[in-house]
């Protein structure tokens, strides 16, 4: 890549290209797209993740993103809060929501077990979830984590501190193959693995 004549545009780019998939030449041509548009327009587009990064809340039930401190599905009295759905980030959340099989609510742990990665069970949204189990109002835990090493790990280590709670621990369908991504898993794939989900066995 040739050499940038500006250390403020170098800047701009070095930011852009610190964004996960993005390298330093599709970086550079995102810069110089944003240096034609009108000033207006680019305060406009940096102003919406400002406010994003300052004003978006974590649901103080489920953990998921939010307007508000708690978020629309918690606070929709339609859903069925006797069933949780535990995830690893907001992703799946929405690539479940996206299935429209699903009508209970979530718990975001925020990762999954990775000693490579460094993050352990104190790491995660574990102790909360095990104080919603413990709510008499709670009947079934479903362990949607994706199926790869660590994803089988975590669902284990969940599994297994969910039994003092007097509630039933069931995981998705093997619809989805084993070391694949629930956030890449097309939506009926995913929706028939959550309605067909089955009692978790040790």
């Amino acid at each position: 890549m040739p050499e940038i004549p500006s250390k403020l545009l170098a800047g701009a780019v070095d930011e852009m290209a610190s964004l996960p998939g993005i390298g330093r030449k599709t970086a550079l041509r995102l810069v110089l797209h944003l240096l034609k548009q009108p000033k207006e327009s680019v305060e406009r587009f940096s102003n919406s993740f400002i406010r994003m990064h300052k004003e978006l809340y974590q649901c103080e039930i489920c953990n998921n993103i939010s307007d508000t401190p708690v978020c629309s599905i918690c606070s929709d009295k339609s859903r069925d809060t006797s069933i949780i759905c535990v995830v690893e980030s907001i992703k799946e959340v929405m690539s479940i929501e996206n299935t429209m099989q699903y009508n209970g609510v979530y718990h975001v742990l925020g990762g999954i077990i990775s000693p490579m990665e460094g993050i352990g069970p104190s790491d995660l949204k574990i102790d909360s979830l095990i104080e919603r189990a413990a709510d008499i109002k709670v009947n079934e835990i479903i362990l949607a984590l994706s199926t790869t090493m660590e994803g089988e790990t975590t669902g284990f280590y969940l599994y297994k501190k969910l039994l003092s709670c007097n509630v039933m621990v069931s995981i998705i369908a093997r619809g989805i193959s084993f070391g694949d991504e629930i956030e890449y898993t097309d939506e009926i794939t995913l929706g028939r693995s959550i309605k067909d989900r089955q009692p978790f066995k040790s």
